[in-house]
């Protein structure tokens, strides 16, 4: 049952004040890395890990726990995930080697995968079905508003006062999300979760449609990751900025997303394939511009501006086209659908981080960006041939209405 326009827009901005949190605390090792690397004596590419093993850990314990917890109501679950969100970063801001922070990072992680997981469907759930891509954009604007404050911000709190500290900013901003979501959520209207059979499960896994789409959403959505994992180290090596202006320019590689964000979400209410599909290639092609503008501070910064306009853009139209999938084919795990596909951004990410690290080891900061371009064209031919297949689909449907 659909809630009013005003009890949606507070149950909305509930959950988008929980992935400000999760977002915070997703990206912040981007802008720390240099710092951990230096304070633990490790590798810089050893810490990238604390952004490839947290993007393994939502990708594994966002369909697996959403599978699991189908029982409980959707705000007692909300509060679960805000604690173990809490108790997650209290150990990151503890941990005194790369072991207990990469630990820590994974249990963050968990509580990452579950609430994207559950809250994007919430989110579809509290409006009209032409509002959907809207609803779930206002509450991934969450994660935006994230990148555009919470990590530049971190980051500078992490170079003043210690990477440390920039956690426990994160745990206050985590009790914050918590008081939100006790007050602001309602405990009824909303749907419950559907347990999921075995065989609607194996379904998902075994569609070709449905596998199709979660590799666009990890490749078009990972892609940038070759390239955004090391950009604090890019921009300080390649680029040539100071330290202290890296976290102003991820202010304004925030802000771009924010926007991208908004005009994804308004772009894939319609015909989210034909919007996906020009969202990747033109990311393709920024990625692949960078490769020559990074060198230049301004063209840099110009090129970085457009990346991450595209950046989250596409995040609307893959979530409704895979609910879309999920309820024609299989309708009664659409909650694992979605996780499933939270898992695909994260696994695009993982791959991207990872990727980005081997690149840099054995080739150099400069080349993430065409290695990352290649990632995002490959998701631009498999959104060709999924949007060839939703042609096929209209055309017999229409064929057998006539």
């Amino acid at each position: 049952m659909l809630l009013d326009q005003k009890r949606s827009t507070l149950a909305l901005l509930a959950l988008a004040i929980s992935a400000f949190a999760i977002g915070t605390t997703e990206f912040i090792s981007v802008g720390l890395l240099p710092l951990i690397a230096d304070d633990l004596h490790i590798p810089l590419t050893t810490a990238g890990l604390t952004v490839t093993l947290y993007a393994l850990g939502v990708t594994f314990g966002a369909p697996i726990l959403t599978s699991l917890t189908t029982a409980i109501s959707r705000k007692t679950l909300l509060l679960i995930i805000m604690i173990v969100f809490i108790l997650g970063n209290s150990l990151a801001a503890a941990a005194d080697g790369i072991t207990v922070l990469l630990i820590a990072r994974v249990i963050s992680a968990l509580s990452h995968g579950l609430f994207m997981s559950i809250a994007s469907t919430i989110a579809a759930d509290l409006v009209p079905e032409d509002r959907k891509a809207s609803a779930i954009a206002i509450m991934f604007t969450g994660l935006t508003v994230a990148t555009v404050t919470g990590v530049p911000l971190g980051t500078f709190l992490g170079q003043q006062l210690g990477w440390r500290a920039a956690f426990i900013a994160i745990i206050a901003i985590g009790l914050i999300a918590l008081i939100g979501n006790l007050f602001l959520v309602p405990a009824t209207g909303l749907r419950k979760g559907t347990r999921t059979s075995l065989r609607e499960q194996v379904k998902l896994v075994t569609n070709g449609r449905l596998l199709l789409a979660f590799a666009i959403t990890a490749l078009g959505y990972g892609g940038t990751f070759v390239v955004f994992t090391y950009l604090s180290p890019l921009l300080h090596e390649i680029s040539g900025f100071k330290e202290n202006t890296v976290a102003v320019i991820l202010l304004v590689y925030g802000i771009a997303i924010a926007i991208g964000n908004v005009i994804g979400g308004k772009a894939a209410n319609r015909k989210p394939m034909n919007a996906l599909f020009y969202m990747f290639a033109v990311q393709a092609v920024v990625l692949f511009v960078l490769t020559f503008t990074a060198p230049y501070k301004v063209a840099a910064l110009l090129t970085i501006f457009f990346m991450g306009l595209l950046a989250f853009m596409n995040v609307p139209g893959l979530q409704v086209h895979v609910v879309t999938l999920a309820d024609r084919y299989a309708p009664s795990a659409r909650d694992v659908a979605s996780a499933l596909n939270i898992a695909a951004f994260n696994a695009g990410i993982a791959i991207g981080a990872y990727l980005g690290g081997i690149v840099t080891d054995h080739m150099g900061l400069i080349h993430t960006t065409w290695v990352g371009a290649i990632m995002v064209l490959s998701a631009v031919f498999l959104t060709a041939w999924s949007r060839t297949l939703e042609k096929k689909d209209e055309t017999l449907l229409q064929s057998e209405a006539a």
